[in-house]
């Protein structure tokens, strides 16, 4: 019972990692693109390069 708990633990864990590391590179993209980060949204920069 202790591996599944710990196994659920660390997949939790490297989920949430995961999300903010993009969540900075997100951010990372949108200002060196010349956008402003606004409420976890970019604005002013078209992306679809």
């Amino acid at each position: 019972m202790f591996r599944l708990l710990r196994t659920l633990i660390l997949v939790m864990f490297a989920f949430v990692a995961g999300m903010v590391f993009e969540r900075g590179r997100s951010e990372d993209i949108c200002r060196n693109g010349g956008g402003l980060w606004i409420s976890n949204i970019c604005v002013g920069v078209d992306l679809n390069d």
